[in-house]
């Protein structure tokens, strides 16, 4: 461990860090990942637009699911790992944060200046009108449409969906926008089959370009979503390291991977940066640590 931290040190110590962040590090938040240790137990696939926006009764199962799971979410506190970053930025190591997640919990951390790539589960957009909402809002009028619904949450996902059985979400009532009277509510974040608004894209382009150092924290890199930024970085030259639990789509660019708990590493991580790594110490932690 202590090897890892200098090797990793070494690298961040110099600032103009870029990190892009992934559901890894949020599980333990108590939020699993979709494909890491903690996501090996999803048994339905993620809702889809194209579905939410065309199945209505799709849509009263995903409410149904999301109405239950959000209170798990909103319960969540950033880990250590987030504030281990929030560390790193105040410290002037960090120059951005992108994230894939959709928790809020860097922000909550204190971290500055998120780009939340897939939006943020605790705000709700009307797809007619493009009014903006609370969740909180939200959850009071869906809790007076559906006094008496209490489901057992068996599981919570990344999203905030969890599984229910159809039976159980059956009798469930969705509610639409009061702003435009009859508008289609929709959580504000970027579902699967949707596109990441330009200009979002364009502003993480824009802190990967200008980044030193591009840093993967908890992200398999699975979908392009992510992945387009590492390929970026590449592209340009710009150093890429990757810690996660577990193989990602990004390893063959990486300058140094690190299979390790975030909640362990970014603190050390934190502390060993912020007081400046030993040429020497990193150098010997680079030999047999990562690629």
């Amino acid at each position: 461990m202590t090897e890892t931290v200098d090797a990793l040190a070494g690298l961040v110590a110099g600032g103009g860090v870029v990190v892009l962040s992934g559901a890894g590090l949020s599980t333990e938040s108590g939020i699993p990942d979709y494909r890491g240790p903690s996501g090996a137990a999803r048994r339905h696939t993620p809702m889809t637009y194209q579905v939410f926006t065309r199945d209505a009764q799709a849509r009263r199962r995903y409410w149904a699911r999301s109405h239950l799971g959000w209170r798990v979410i909103a319960r969540a506190a950033p880990n250590e790992g987030h504030r281990a970053v929030a560390r790193l930025q105040r410290g002037g190591l960090v120059d951005g944060i992108i994230t894939q997640n959709v928790d809020g919990l860097h922000t909550a951390a204190g971290s500055a200046g998120v780009v939340e790539l897939h939006g943020r589960l605790d705000e709700v957009v009307c797809l007619d009108c493009g009014n903006q909402t609370s969740r909180e809002e939200l959850d009071r009028r869906l809790r007076e449409a559906n006094p008496g619904f209490d489901a057992r949450v068996a599981a919570v996902n990344p999203d905030g969906d969890v599984d229910l059985a159809d039976d159980e979400v059956a009798a469930f009532r969705t509610v639409d926008c009061t702003f435009c009277r009859g508008g289609m509510l929709k959580p504000d974040v970027v579902f699967f089959g949707e596109t990441v608004p330009a200009p979002r894209v364009a502003r993480c382009f824009d802190l990967v370009g200008r980044a030193r150092l591009l840093l993967v924290l908890g992200s398999s890199l699975t979908v392009m979503s992510g992945r387009r930024f590492v390929l970026r970085a590449a592209k340009l030259g710009i150093p890429v390291v990757i810690v996660n639990q577990g193989p990602t789509r990004g390893d063959g660019y990486a300058t140094l991977t690190v299979d390790a708990p975030l909640g362990r590493l970014l603190p050390a991580l934190a502390d060993r940066a912020a007081g400046g790594a030993d040429p020497g110490a990193v150098a010997a932690g680079l030999t047999g640590v990562g690629r």
